[in-house]
């Protein structure tokens, strides 16, 4: 009697790869943007529209914190309706003010902090927090103040809505704002947007005595120019670990056997890695798949299972488990196309419910093992 042992082992090393990634970069920035003022009153919306305008220039110190300094001017309405005893029908009139406003705001980009930086966003939305001085002047409420007390010499310019803080010349008040926008990316470095802001200030803005504060709310369009690069590119020469494929076969004979050597086949494992956001092959990854292809050629009864992954650090649950299903997809066409049966090939995909490596963009992948 003898005892034969064959064992056999394959180690499956992942080629070295350089990966790029994209951080973040603080920058500067320039805008500029035009739109309608509404100036909250108790006449009809029409008649209290207004333009404005506003510029920009502002400093994002992280993905998602920023500050900004807005100045924003142009023209302000008000009106004035009802009898207040005066006359026997109600009359109406409205007058309007010129103004520059300059506010610090603080920004936050929401679309970063709750999904994390993408460079290839094409949509980012923010809010902002902002104190600020509007400087009013040209006010017409003086001519409309003085019109009334000479057609009814009984009015009273301190009697409730009445035109109690009536200004003239310059006047300066405090004003806190806060606002919403949407970006649209054109490129790396420009922006258009929409903007939306509620501005509230004293009593006193649009002259008339209602013992409350006094608002006007703006919205805007334009443009914003990074003056700086909003984000660098960083590569990385991925180790992945190592993977070891161990058969162990202990046969008792009782008679010398003869083994065709021909029929044993070390498996392969190869990772197909991908960039941010993609499901395409570059040539470099098509070189690895190719290893796949030409083993299983060489060797017919083999047959290969495709594992496809998607990032944590990049979009969501159910966009990452599409993304993975189709990283593994194009694996299993690449070797169907060129002469692999579809049989032989099995795949799946775990979306970003599994990271097989510890450096989160090596996780873009799809993992064939064949044998």
């Amino acid at each position: 009697m003898s005892t034969m042992l064959i064992a056999g082992a394959l180690t499956a090393n992942a080629q070295s790869k350089e990966k790029t990634v994209y951080e973040f970069q603080p920058h500067w920035y320039v805008g500029v943007q035009g739109g309608a003022q509404y100036t909250l009153g108790e006449v009809s919306f029409g008649d209290l529209i207004s333009p404005t305008a506003q510029v920009l220039v502002g400093y994002n110190f992280s993905k998602v914190v920023g500050l900004r300094l807005g100045v924003n001017a142009w023209q302000s309405k008000a009106g004035l309706t009802g009898n207040y005893g005066l006359a026997s029908t109600p009359f109406e009139y409205t007058w309007k003010w010129n103004y520059v406003a300059p506010n610090l705001d603080v920004t936050f980009n929401l679309s970063n902090l709750i999904s994390g930086f993408n460079p290839c966003r094409l949509v980012d939305i923010s809010a902002y927090l902002g104190v600020g001085a509007n400087i009013a002047f040209n006010n017409g409420a003086v001519d409309v103040a003085n019109e009334i007390s000479l057609k009814y010499p009984n009015w009273k310019l301190d009697n409730g809505q009445v035109l109690g803080h009536v200004w003239d010349g310059t006047r300066a008040f405090v004003q806190g704002r806060a606002g919403v926008m949407v970006d649209f990316k054109v490129s790396k470095r420009v922006n258009v947007g929409l903007e939306v802001n509620a501005n509230c200030l004293s009593d006193h803005y649009n002259s008339k005595h209602a013992k409350n504060a006094d608002w006007y709310f703006n919205a805007l369009a334009g443009v914003k120019i990074a003056l700086g690069k909003t984000c660098t590119k960083k590569t990385i020469a991925p180790e992945a670990p190592e993977t070891i494929y161990v058969d162990k076969i202990v046969e008792k004979v009782v008679e010398k056997k003869v083994v065709d050597k021909s029929l044993e086949v070390t498996p392969i494992r190869r990772e197909i890695f991908f960039t941010i956001c993609s499901t395409g092959l570059t040539i470099a990854e098509e070189a690895r798949a190719k290893d796949i292809l030409d083993y299983m050629k060489k060797y017919p009864q083999t047959k290969c299972e495709i594992t496809g992954y998607a990032d944590k650090g990049t979009g969501k649950p159910a966009g990452n488990l599409k993304l993975s299903q189709k990283r593994a997809e194009i694996v299993k066409k690449y070797l169907v196309d060129n002469g692999i049966e579809e049989s032989r090939i099995t795949t799946a995909y775990k979306g970003d419910t599994e990271q097989p490596f510890d450096i989160n963009d090596l996780n873009r992948v799809s993992i064939c093992i064949a044998q």
